[in-house]
């Protein structure tokens, strides 16, 4: 029977890889965090009201683009739709968001004031290049590659982070 049902798992055309998934929306996640960190401070408003604010923008953004995200699978799928089909498009689109969160934490941090609200995008960045490379590298693991193609292909998925850091530094 348990055989049956993961056959039928394999065959269906709604089902997504929770590995792609996870891999997609936490690096999808993980650059959104970064670039809505650096549009954000652009401007230098750096209290602990402005960090709060800050917070919520990016959580209210990873949950429209998670949304979005998910919306587009749904009527992309040329497939007939069963009953549940749209919440459960929905649902696998949580990595996206579960990959913010330490970002959201962050900036909400400064804002409640666990630590300065001034500088707070450097070490949101770091964390979200270090997010970055942990994915690459455990989902390059997960597909039996090799350590040193693991560490590489984590290296390039830091590198997106690392360019919305220098975007960013340029940009000032």
């Amino acid at each position: 029977m348990a055989d049956d049902t993961a056959a039928a798992d394999r065959h269906d055309p709604h089902r997504h890889d929770p590995r792609e998934a996870l891999l997609f929306g936490g690096v999808y996640g993980a650059v959104l965090a970064s670039s809505m960190v650096a549009a954000l401070t652009q401007y230098g408003h750096t209290s602990r009201d402005s960090r709060r604010y800050d917070a919520v923008w990016l959580l209210v953004t990873a949950l429209a683009s998670a949304l979005a995200h998910g919306y587009a699978h749904y009527i992309a799928e040329r497939a007939p739709h069963r009953r549940g089909d749209a919440l459960r498009t929905l649902v696998e689109e949580w990595p996206l968001v579960a990959a913010v969160l330490p970002t959201v934490l962050v900036l909400a941090g400064a804002g409640w004031g666990w630590w300065p609200a001034n500088g707070v995008e450097y070490p949101a960045f770091a964390l979200n290049v270090s997010l970055l490379f942990a994915l690459g590298l455990v989902t390059a693991r997960w597909s039996r590659r090799p350590w040193a193609v693991a560490v590489l292909i984590g290296a390039v998925d830091a590198l997106l982070g690392v360019i919305v850091v220098v975007a960013n530094a340029v940009i000032k």
